[in-house]
């Protein structure tokens, strides 16, 4: 069975806030979670690239949005789609006064920004109840479009026992969990980016609706 592959992927650029970003001439997914979540890694993992996007030893540290170009093929056909890396949520160690530029800015952006097709919202599996991450999905929930979609996606779900996974399912019905570790998950991901942005339904879905 075809799964969605990607077969370019390019840093464009890194931009403070909306003033400075790219234009707006390209469906967007953004990928947004806690600084030691693993933004990096997953988005190295989904692209295929090992060091596509550059995770900091420092939690916190970075604090600029990136821009990132790839493009999919499946079933022959191109897709092109822009990956957003937001700056990691939640770290104390950031100096106040840079916290709020900080926060201002991506208020901004995630709020006011057209291109923005789809939120990945990445969440620790051992930590799936954390408040910020709590806060973060109702603050979005209040001016996310109707073109828009909102995706959990738990990470380091290798972590986590069978009895624990079980237990994540049933309390996140519609999220999808990933190990960058066993590259797990990713194809799932994929999918729902391309049936997000381009309508583009998943073959083993339509598949096992048949059967059903």
């Amino acid at each position: 069975m075809s799964t969605p592959r990607i077969v370019e992927a390019e840093f464009i650029k890194s931009a403070q806030s909306i003033a400075d970003s790219l234009p707006e001439d390209m469906s967007e997914v953004v990928f947004l979670g806690r600084s030691n979540v693993g933004k990096s890694s997953t988005l190295n993992s989904l692209t295929q690239r090992k060091n596509l996007a550059k995770s900091s030893a420092t939690p916190g540290k970075t604090q600029l949005i990136n821009f990132f170009e790839t493009r999919y093929l499946y079933h022959e056909e191109s897709y092109p789609v822009r990956f957003v890396d937001l700056p990691g949520f939640g770290y104390a160690k950031v100096s106040k006064s840079l916290k709020e530029v900080w926060q201002k800015n991506l208020v901004e952006f995630i709020q006011h920004r057209v291109s923005i097709r789809l939120f990945i919202h990445l969440r620790d599996a051992r930590h799936p109840h954390a408040k910020i991450d709590d806060d973060v999905e109702h603050y979005i929930a209040e001016f996310i479009r109707p073109d828009q979609r909102y995706l959990t996606v738990f990470t380091k779900i290798d972590k986590l026992n069978q009895k624990e996974r079980a237990k994540l399912k049933r309390e996140f019905p519609g999220s999808i969990t990933v190990s960058n570790l066993k590259k797990n998950g990713h194809d799932r991901v994929h999918h729902e980016i391309l049936q997000t942005i381009f309508g583009v339904a998943d073959e083993n879905e339509k598949e096992g609706r048949a059967e059903a």
